[in-house]
């Protein structure tokens, strides 16, 4: 599945993807080293990213973690990454986590992506809600999650830990499949 945004394009992660991962952490090492610090280590050098890549394919296929990548039209050129993962089958929910690259910031691509994606699980693995973790210093994510009408619930005490860091609160926000207008409301309230 190809999602088209504009100039932009959202693809699952390939095999084929490993270098230029390994380029766009590498390159975006101190945005990305308090909040994803996982994926991070993982992509720290080429052979590192090759195994996630294939890692990240096959959970993708098995619907564990669904990892796309945001790339430039023209150039295939990896601007971002968004995760849904987390999935709880039972409640029919899972979690967004993403990243934008330095040069590609204050475009509104990550918001537009999920959006889309949003759309897609609702529409495609009968999802009823997703959620956006955090931290309320981080303003871009913050305004991603609004401008997609999720919804703040609450504040998760000491729910992240930063790497050489004490527990941080996050906040957690929720969007509900738009299914009538009397169960939105509800979940609205």
């Amino acid at each position: 599945m190809i999602l088209e945004l504009q100039s932009f394009y959202l693809a699952p992660i390939e095999e084929k993807d490993a270098w230029a991962l390994c380029n766009f952490m590498v390159t975006n090492e101190d945005r990305l080293k308090r909040y994803l610090p996982q994926t991070l280590a993982q992509n720290l050098t080429p052979d590192l990213s090759h195994i996630f890549a294939v890692k990240k394919e096959k959970q993708y296929r098995e619907t564990e973690v669904l990892l796309f990548l945001l790339k430039k039209k023209e150039t295939n050129v990896l601007a971002g990454l968004i995760y849904i993962k987390n999935f709880d089958w039972e409640t029919k929910e899972a979690e967004f986590a993403y990243c934008i690259g330095y040069e590609f910031k204050g475009k509104g691509l990550i918001a537009k992506a999920v959006k889309e994606l949003s759309s897609y699980v609702f529409t495609n693995l009968g999802l009823k809600s997703l959620i956006i973790i955090t931290h309320k210093t981080n303003k871009a994510s913050v305004a991603v999650a609004e401008q997609n009408d999720f919804r703040w619930q609450k504040t998760l005490k000491n729910e992240f830990t930063p790497s050489g860091e004490k527990p941080v609160d996050m906040e957690l926000y929720r969007l509900y499949k738009e299914t009538n207008s009397n169960e939105n409301a509800l979940h609205k309230n």
